[in-house]
């Protein structure tokens, strides 16, 4: 005879799954763009903006970038306590590089511009965490 406890691992597989997509669907959509200028080595200008999508965003989700948000639902604050990690995360997406070097009377100077052209990202806040998943 079999126990009514050989279906649980199935019923809380089943239940994980239908939370999981059920938070997917009523996730935030922002959209982030970020811009870095180098001049001569050494950061000039670092910019990141973020608003929130007009309109349902559509597209492929690429892989997920989860983050600590301490309670909090502002994604930039959140985004702002974790920058080293967002910013690496922005970098494996691929920026666009545009780099300038010019030499006058014997003076090198160069300029450099990351720049992650405007994306829309979906924005997950549980307890105390953010699940950032961009979609492409």
């Amino acid at each position: 005879m079999r126990s009514r406890d050989g279906n649980r691992t199935f019923s809380l597989s089943v239940c994980t799954l239908i939370l999981f997509s059920a938070l997917s669907l009523y996730a935030d959509e922002y959209l982030i763009s970020y811009r870095y200028v180098l001049k001569d080595a050494r950061l000039y200008n670092e910019s990141l903006d973020i608003s929130r999508a007009m309109k349902k965003c559509e597209g492929v989700s690429l892989p997920s970038l989860v983050i600590h948000s301490d309670n909090s639902k502002d994604i930039k604050k959140s985004l702002l306590q974790n920058s080293s990690e967002f910013i690496d995360y922005l970098h494996r997406l691929g920026l666009h590089v545009q780099h300038q070097e010019t030499t006058q009377n014997r003076i090198n100077q160069s300029q450099t511009i990351l720049t992650l052209k405007t994306m829309c990202f979906k924005v997950d806040f549980n307890d105390n965490l953010a699940i950032i998943t961009p979609l492409k």
